[in-house]
């Protein structure tokens, strides 16, 4: 059992540097014009970018450039850049213009849609453009660039209403994308939300993954996790829903640091306290509250069906519960039932991984702050 207390802890440590909520590395904005016209906006994190494609050439990383430096040394890289994104019709590749964009938000107000602003990241989009040949129906999209699934969004000229919206894994082709968009089923909306609040939390969600972990390594009955998860969804429930309805919200430069503290907190009273105190539910459920502020934001940025506003609302909330259900399943399988009733379960497993996640989100704390 020490080995795997040890594996765990090493295997938290390996995750110290994942990204919180990153559903992918970027966002597609898909323009359509009646006359066949199309402008595909790549939307991308151009720090990341540049180092995916060195690592991609087997070059040396160059990390903290400024703006200039960074444009240019993407823009040396167009063929490689413009190899991750194939744009095709009927199978056939469409020929496109390249422009790379860096994109500003806070200073302009017309920048694409979907791109964030205040967060302290840059970012850019790298726009493809052209016609679709006649007599050609749709177009696909192949983007092998991003890191986990991205959102594809499409806007079509003179078309008012909900934008229709894909999730599409990375180097996988996307639906074909047509001229004249079809209405999706509330079946068809449920079940894409219902997938995205589940991998929000696996494999999207390790900060939400490591505070489950939390509550789960300190409660050696069933019943004590139970009670603290229910506490848990219900407040994350709270503010996610209000946090939608543009009741109530926080900036993500405040959530995100917060989030990364409540793992450090929940993790350090795993190893200080010798046992579960009776008000341990109520703590979770305050930092549940914190947590549906995080959900809100990635469901923001993902966009919710005005039609069906609140299917999406409440699949996406029941797919984010599925997942945290998942990770004690898990982690039940990997410690194993049986190990919590013996006496060095507590030395032997509660203690080395609650500091190794205290650790990462200790990290994560600082990291976050001085990101944002």
């Amino acid at each position: 059992m020490r080995r795997v207390a040890l594996l765990l802890a090493g295997m938290l440590a390996c995750g110290a540097a994942a990204r919180a909520h990153e559903l992918g590395a970027g966002r597609v904005e898909v323009f359509l014009a009646r006359d066949g016209g199309f402008r595909v906006d790549l939307q991308l994190d151009p720090d990341l970018t540049l180092q995916r494609l060195q690592l991609a050439a087997g070059e040396p990383l160059t990390p903290g450039l400024a703006d200039a430096p960074l444009q240019a040394a993407l823009l040396a890289r167009r063929e490689a850049l413009l190899a991750t994104a194939a744009l095709t019709s009927g199978g056939a590749p469409l020929p496109t213009s390249f422009e790379y964009v860096p994109v500003s938000p806070a200073a302009n107000p017309a920048a694409p849609a979907g791109t964030s602003t205040g967060n302290g990241k840059r970012e850019a989009v790298v726009r493809l453009a052209g016609r679709l040949p006649a007599g050609a129906a749709d177009l696909q999209l192949a983007w092998s660039l991003p890191a986990s699934r991205y959102a594809l969004v499409v806007h079509r000229e003179g078309e008012t209403g909900d934008l229709e919206t894909h999730w599409v894994e990375p180097g996988e082709a996307g639906p074909p994308l047509r001229r004249a968009a079809i209405a999706p089923t509330r079946l068809a909306v449920a079940r894409q939300y219902l997938a995205l609040g589940f991998t929000h939390i696996l494999p999207g969600g390790l900060d939400h993954v490591l505070f489950v972990l939390g509550i789960f390594l300190f409660a050696t009955r069933l019943k004590p996790v139970l009670a603290q998860v229910t506490a848990f969804t219900l407040a994350h429930s709270i503010t996610l829903g209000l946090s939608i309805y543009g009741v109530f919200s926080l900036p993500s430069s405040i959530v995100e640091p917060l989030i990364a503290l409540s793992i450090v907190y929940v993790a350090v009273e795993n190893v200080l306290r010798p046992q579960l105190t009776p008000w341990r539910v109520a703590v979770v459920f305050g930092f549940g509250l914190l947590h549906g502020l995080g959900f809100a934001g990635a469901l923001s940025a993902l966009g919710l069906p005005r039609s069906e506003f609140l299917t999406a609302l409440v699949t996406f909330n029941v797919g984010v519960e599925g997942g945290q259900l998942a990770v004690i399943g898990l982690a039940f399988l990997a410690v194993g039932w049986w190990a919590r009733r013996e006496t060095w379960y507590r030395s032997r497993v509660v203690v080395p991984a609650s500091l190794a996640i205290a650790a990462v989100g200790l990290y994560w704390t600082v990291q976050r702050t001085v990101t944002f």
